[in-house]
């Protein structure tokens, strides 16, 4: 599949399951998300305004996704929650249509705009990868079933690697959600929902 069918097979409801691990401090923290991902098509108003924001032609996307998502992790003080949305667009190479820019207009490894490179891998995986001022991150995603995708991530600041994180999510099937299943979109609690990254 091409990167665009990687979105669109990825769009729907997922309960996520997450290790990260804190390198520095040789420590694990766990935790839980609720992610929606929508597809989005190169005319989508979400998708033109990442394009011009980029100063990038939106003639040149093939679309992208947006993702909205709500975690907690192991470490959080009392009141804190990570909630959040973010809109990605796909520029690809013109001569290498399974690799291209990555625009977002919110960070893995920080919450600015940013942009990125992706890619396909020769194992259907899809790889993100994004500098930053002081920092750089690495993410790759593949569906070992077509109802379960696996995510991996490391982020490396200035000092050498800082976090690296697994992920396992799930897809939140219609039929659970008609039978009132935790996981519904009608039941997530707010409270329990990473962010891209984290989310």
């Amino acid at each position: 599949m091409d990167v665009m069918e990687f979105f669109e097979h990825s769009a729907g409801r997922w309960r996520s399951k997450r290790t990260t691990h804190h390198l520095a401090f040789r420590r694990s923290e766990m935790g839980e998300s609720e992610i929606e991902v929508k597809a989005l098509a190169a005319t989508d108003p979400e998708i033109i305004a990442l394009c011009e924001s980029h100063q990038v032609d939106p003639s040149l996307a093939v679309g992208g996704c947006c993702v909205t998502w709500a975690a907690s992790m192991g470490w959080d003080q009392e009141g804190e929650n990570h909630e959040g949305k973010t809109v990605f667009a796909l520029i690809p190479d013109l001569d290498k249509p399974h690799s291209g820019r990555l625009l977002r207009d919110r960070g893995y490894a920080e919450i600015v705009s940013v942009a990125g490179h992706y890619h396909m891998d020769n194992d259907g995986g899809l790889v993100l990868i994004t500098e930053y001022d002081i920092m750089s991150s690495v993410e790759r995603f593949w569906f070992p079933s077509p109802n379960v995708r696996v995510r991996s991530s490391t982020v490396k600041r200035m000092g050498g690697f800082s976090t690296a994180t697994f992920c396992t999510e799930t897809r939140v099937l219609a039929d659970a959600a008609s039978e009132g299943d935790a996981s519904s979109p009608a039941t997530i609690d707010p409270k329990v929902l990473v962010s891209p990254l984290g989310w």
